[in-house]
């Protein structure tokens, strides 16, 4: 059994687009939230949770993570 992909350093750069796609390759069931960078957030973890910041040309301007 392969482990649970925990972030994707490799979207950085990316089109959000691109990005959910990479993300939802490894994991159909995760729940992907899209959001402007410095956009306020909770801080309660979810591991079925990850989270995309982008800037305003939509591209992802840090890692996603789990959580």
């Amino acid at each position: 059994m392969q482990a649970e992909k925990k972030e994707w350093p490799e979207a950085v750069g990316k089109t959000v687009d691109e990005a959910k796609q990479l993300i939802l390759a490894d994991d159909v069931e995760i729940n992907v939230q899209v959001l402007l960078e410095g956009s306020p957030t909770t801080r309660d973890f979810r591991i079925n949770r990850v989270r995309i910041f982008h800037n305003d040309k939509n591209i992802v301007v840090s890692v996603p993570r789990r959580g």
